[in-house]
């Protein structure tokens, strides 16, 4: 099982590579895309920012509609 597998059936969420996510924690409101899968957590490179980081996939994260991906 890959990891973005093990994300998608333990969390209930849509992860993928390539992704684009909105951010809503610590009064901010981000977009970025996610990068990778690794541990349980998806690594998201917010817009603007050089490195991914980690984030939990159920914890402030909304992962948009495909029909919005590039």
């Amino acid at each position: 099982m890959s990891q973005f597998d093990y994300v998608k059936k333990t969390y209930g969420v849509p992860a993928k590579r390539g992704m684009r996510v909105r951010y809503y924690g610590e009064g901010r409101n981000e977009f970025g895309s996610i990068t990778s899968s690794r541990g349980g957590y998806v690594y998201v490179r917010l817009d603007g920012r050089k490195h991914p980081m980690p984030f939990h996939p159920t914890w402030k994260l909304e992962y948009e509609p495909a029909e919005d991906q590039p």
